[in-house]
């Protein structure tokens, strides 16, 4: 498919973008504590450029040390020390035709007092955010001049780094859209009250960086059409607030949704749809003569095409699509749509973030890392040597993928008549499309390295003996855990796999399933459709493992489906029409009526068949859920890593 809109030059002031994708701000953690551009990050975002991007915005690039740290290793722009590596981050994307904005940014209330050395975080108006915990102390009026002073010294390091634009983040309850919205901003002096008083904040950072820096230096803003919240901003509001923006001289309003109190709005599991929010920008563009650019969601090229063919938008905002592959853009002009790893919506990546560990993600092993462990790094040899690869799920293919990159000649042995392994059963759960889309592309890039691949083979260590091998990659995964306990072995016992594998059909019965880990919680709702169910997990809470939006989103829908979840409590006894349970904290012994028993407590690894290889064979490496168990992005990482050495 041929996506002319997509691939066409558009203009941001007098900027010329070769197309009209644009990677948003996403933090990363990838700086230097410092503050400056570290070789990880400038790797980072040369990919994306290297990979077709027309528009890099960068992660929330930090304007004020005191008080305005969002996390702890943040691209800055607090000094004039930050100008030489933001120069060589300019170079590394110019290098590739593609453009740089930096996203100026202030946290308010929607941030930590450890990030902050211990002292009380601010905001607009002394209240606290939902998510956050923490109540923010007001800024003095005095304080909100010297932050503005302080946008406009970013944007002056920005433009003399070589810089091509600057966004002003003013969406997703930072601190500009704190003193913009009614719901957070209760002053009463110059910078609160009516709309031009709540406007005033980010009116005075516009002038001054027209003032310092010309008008001919492009500015962004970033805003959240809708907030989502009661009492907070609507898409009418913004209609508003976009008009006065323009009239105020930038070139380009960024639109998004949300606050961290809405915040499934702005990253959005793979529940919601793509383009569900393309009336928000829509709406705008309909007001304003300056050019839109949307975040919707968007996984692939074709919905970017519609998008910008329907008018919703002037530039798409590919964000998690570009940690996912940075070669989105590329792939998508050359026709490589089935090369293209998509973003499965399973926001590993801001989990982690949220930790205070660098970003990653579950499908890209080299997100962060390619200045080690990029393409260039590759030791290519092989020289043709075989390898044999047991096992074709996420892991077993990963391996494949880099050795055959490697120049081993790859033969990959998998028992089932298709690849993906255990993800062909995390696909038959709700809205779980894209998974199977990953097992496509992971299944496209072997054939297109020309991978030996044996389906319906259980391989042995004869079979395998056969090929003369340099070595064996093992990546049978795990067995299904069964616990041993008196009438575990009952006809109307089975594991989640079977039920999501279609071995086991189940309807009109009272079950009850064992685990309320992500794969419990999600063969529930796919067994709730025909049947009463009950979920028992050991544990005080269910679906920890989960993003907090993704987890939130999921009980919802186990709740309106009737799903009771009963926690503290585990299995002891399978009987005749019941079960026996016992109180985790207290021992007490209950039982329950049910018809049938899933079983959902995970795996173990299968060390006897691994013991088989390492016998015969002097180079066995073992990966996935058959070294530990572990979720689909630790298979692939894993895999990559001992692949990239072995």
């Amino acid at each position: 498919m041929k996506y002319e809109r997509l691939f066409s030059k558009g203009r941001i002031g007098k900027l010329e973008l070769k197309n009209r994708i644009v990677m948003p701000a996403m933090g990363t953690n990838f700086a230097a504590s410092t503050g400056e551009a570290s070789d990880e990050i400038i790797r980072y975002y040369e990919e994306r450029a290297k990979g077709g991007c027309g528009l890099i915005i960068t992660e929330i690039t930090r304007i004020d040390d005191e008080t305005g740290v969002g996390i702890s290793n943040q691209l800055s722009v607090t000094s004039g020390k930050h100008i030489p590596r933001l120069v060589k981050l300019a170079d590394a994307i110019h290098r590739h035709d593609s453009k740089i904005f930096i996203q100026l940014h202030h946290p308010g209330r929607q941030t930590y007092g450890r990030l902050l050395n211990g002292k009380q975080i601010v905001a607009p108006s002394p209240i606290a955010c939902k998510v956050i915990g923490e109540m923010p102390r007001e800024l003095t009026t005095a304080e909100c001049e010297a932050l503005v002073k302080k946008f406009v010294t970013g944007a002056v390091i920005a433009k003399t780094a070589g810089i091509d634009g600057v966004e002003i983040h003013a969406a997703h309850g930072y601190l500009i859209n704190q003193f913009i919205s009614p719901y957070t901003n209760k002053r009463t002096d110059k910078y609160g009250g009516n709309f031009f008083n709540r406007m005033r904040f980010v009116t005075e950072i516009i002038q001054g960086i027209r003032f310092a820096c010309g008008k001919d230096f492009p500015i962004s803003v970033r805003i959240s059409a809708n907030e989502f919240i009661e009492g907070g901003l609507t898409l009418e509001d913004s209609v508003k607030i976009a008009r006065y923006l323009e009239s105020l001289g930038i070139d380009a309003i960024n639109v998004s949704c949300g606050t961290y109190e809405s915040g499934h709005t702005i990253i959005e599991p793979s529940y919601i749809p793509e383009g569900w929010k393309k009336d928000l920008a829509k709406t705008i563009k309909a007001n304003v003569k300056i050019p839109v650019i949307a975040v919707n969601n968007i996984k692939h090229p074709e919905v970017a095409e519609a998008l910008l063919e329907e008018g919703v938008s002037d530039f798409v905002g590919i964000g998690r699509g570009h940690l996912a592959d940075p070669a989105w853009a590329n792939k998508a002009k050359y026709g490589q749509e089935k090369l293209l790893r998509k973003c499965i919506g399973c926001l590993n990546c801001f989990k982690v973030l949220n930790s205070g560990r660098p970003v990653e993600c579950t499908v890209n092993p080299l997100l962060g890392r390619e200045a080690f462990l990029g393409d260039d790094k590759l030791v290519k040899d092989g020289n043709g040597r075989t390898v044999a690869v047991i096992g074709g799920g996420p892991g077993g293919m990963q391996a494949a993928y880099v050795l055959a990159k490697r120049g081993f000649k790859v033969v990959l042995f998998e028992k089932e008549a298709s690849l993906g392994g255990t993800m062909k059963m995390a696909d038959k759960a709700h809205h779980k499309q894209l998974i199977t889309e990953l097992i496509e592309t992971q299944t496209a890039e072997l054939e297109a390295l020309g991978v030996e691949i044996r389906l319906n083979t259980e391989a042995n260590v004869e079979m395998v003996k056969e090929l003369n091998p340099y070595g064996v990659i093992v990546a049978v995964g795990g067995t299904p855990i069964i616990p041993n306990i008196p009438g575990i072995d009952s006809p109307n016992v089975c594991t989640a796999e079977d039920v999501l594998a279609g071995k086991v059909e189940l309807k009109g019965k009272n079950i009850a399933v064992i685990g309320g880990g992500s794969t419990g919680l999600e063969t529930a709702e796919l067994l709730a459709r025909d049947n009463r169910v009950t979920v028992i997990e050991m544990m005080n809470d269910v679906g920890t493992n989960l993003y907090p939006s993704v987890r939130a989103l999921l009980l919802k829908r186990l709740n309106e489906a009737g799903v009771e979840i009963i926690t503290d409590h585990y299995l002891e006894s399978v009987k005749v029409g019941k079960i026996g349970l016992r109180v985790t904290s207290t021992a007490f012994e209950v039982e329950r009526e049910v018809d049938a028993v899933v079983l959902a407590l995970g795996v173990k690894p299968r060390r006897e068949i691994v013991s088989h290889f390492e016998e015969a064979f002097d180079k066995v490496t073992c990966v996935g859920d058959v070294v530990k168990p572990g979720l689909i992005g630790d298979a692939i990482k894993e895999a990559n890593d001992k692949a990239f050495v072995f």
